[in-house]
């Protein structure tokens, strides 16, 4: 029992860093309809902003992760301005091509300002790990699953409650009528792309003192928070917690009870066999459209 516990706690550990992913998918599909496939990107460089500014400028751990989010913030309105904003051919294949083109471009430069070194910056509050009833827990999985519940309160305070989550939604869902109320469209595109590229960063910085910082990471924490993002419903917050979730404790469970090499192809396994059976994921509701 207590090894299931301990396998569960490493799975709801890494499904909630999924679960940040898919958010940012989430978030930026719902303001633009556009799938931000640089958005693992995000992830990788906050874990490897903040991992160096720890290691080798030597900078508090909070001022580290201020840093990186600031930045990858900055680079995700960056991305949507650049981009998105100023593509000639406004079409969805045109935008996931240009979010592919700087998600390398993003990679090229962390490469280049970084290096190709692994970093392992320390855990946070510099307590490794705790022990209840005979089951041990690292003290940064305790942050990430608290900072996975804080940001998913906060995001639903954020569009539920506030004037700024109200704009996203109505951008979205009736750009025309929105511009007629004084919402700008592509106002809120760059809001949606900075929550991306900050949730991305804050993901990044929660799993580097686990999982190290590397700038090819990018990838697969893409790749996941995209399963993610589909497995619960694109475009579903709600749904893009509970895919990440249920990845990270497929993963972790194959790991422990099977075989570390087959649990990506698990997780993937459970995926396409839920998308057979109900293609618009968990949460996800299909659209009725006018022919």
């Amino acid at each position: 029992m207590t090894q299931f516990i301990q396998i569960v706690i490493t799975g709801l550990t890494i499904g909630a860093i999924y679960s940040l992913a898919a958010l940012g998918f989430s978030i930026v599909f719902n303001a633009t309809k556009v799938t931000n496939f640089a958005n693992g990107e995000f992830v990788m460089m906050g874990g490897l902003v903040s991992a160096s500014l720890i290691t080798i400028v030597h900078l508090p751990t909070p001022l580290a992760v201020l840093a990186a989010c600031i930045l990858v913030t900055a680079l995700g309105v960056l991305m949507d301005w650049l981009g998105l904003q100023h593509a000639r051919r406004k079409t969805v294949l045109s935008y996931a091509m240009i979010t592919i083109g700087i998600g390398i471009a993003y990679r090229g430069l962390m490469q280049v300002v970084f290096g190709r070194d692994i970093l392992f910056p320390p855990v946070f509050g510099g307590i490794p790990f705790a022990r209840a009833y005979g089951v041990f827990i690292a003290g940064q999985n305790i942050w990430i699953i608290l900072v996975l519940a804080v940001v998913s309160v906060g995001l639903s305070y954020l569009f539920l409650r506030t004037r700024l989550g109200k704009a996203m939604r109505a951008a979205s869902q009736q750009p025309r009528a929105a511009q007629l109320c004084g919402i700008n469209p592509r106002h809120m595109a760059m809001v949606a792309f900075g929550m991306a590229g900050l949730l991305g960063a804050i993901a990044g910085a929660l799993v580097a003192p686990i999982g190290a910082a590397f700038y090819e990471y990018g990838l697969v924490y893409g790749l996941k928070g995209f399963a993610a993002a589909v497995l619960g419903g694109f475009g579903s917050a709600l749904g893009a917690v509970i895919g990440g979730l249920l990845i990270g404790l497929a993963e972790s469970l194959t790991a422990g009870y099977v075989d570390s090499a087959y649990k990506d192809a698990v997780a993937l396994l459970i995926l396409l066999a839920l998308l057979l059976v109900k293609p618009t994921g968990l949460l996800g509701r299909a659209e009725a459209r006018r022919v």
